[in-house]
């Protein structure tokens, strides 16, 4: 697998600083996950551990930290076209309680793209692969500098 995938930048996009919630190297608070492209199969993987800051049910992460990691998952998806969209609506189903302070890891991949609608999925994974929560979201293709351009750092 080729190195680590930064932050939200494309061929076409590359912001100095990175603020983001759940992979931003910028952001002190952040998650800082880090993701991989898998070329041979197009899928973004990112191996993680939660720790107790992330606690919703005791010992295990908070429903809204899972879909975080999903929904950035799946956000990653969009670079194999060499675009930004932003999230318009992702659905997610909580299978199994996801555990704090194991190994896990999150795959995305491409479902469709119509146009400027980009649908992609996520699993999050233990380390027997089996899958603990999914996700299917729709993605919109955005010109980024029309929509962000005022809020980037210069």
């Amino acid at each position: 697998m080729p190195g680590k995938i930064h932050g939200h930048e494309t061929a076409h996009h590359n912001p100095k600083k990175n603020f983001c919630f759940a992979c931003g190297p910028d952001n002190p608070e952040g998650m800082h996950l880090q993701f991989t492209l898998d070329e041979e199969r197009q899928t973004f993987v990112c191996d993680f551990q939660l720790g107790k800051r992330y606690t919703g049910p005791p010992g295990h992460s908070h429903g809204g930290i899972i879909a975080t990691i999903l929904d950035e998952a799946m956000g990653k998806v969009n670079k194999l076209r060499h675009v930004i969209a932003v999230t318009k609506e992702m659905t997610v189903e909580y299978l199994k309680p996801v555990p704090l302070e194991e190994s896990l890891r999150v795959e995305s991949r491409e479902v469709v793209v119509h146009g400027r609608q980009h649908i992609n999925m996520a699993e999050i994974l233990n380390e027997k692969g089996e899958v603990l929560a999914r996700s299917k979201g729709v993605f919109i293709a955005i010109d980024p500098e029309k929509m962000f351009g005022r809020f980037v750092e210069r």
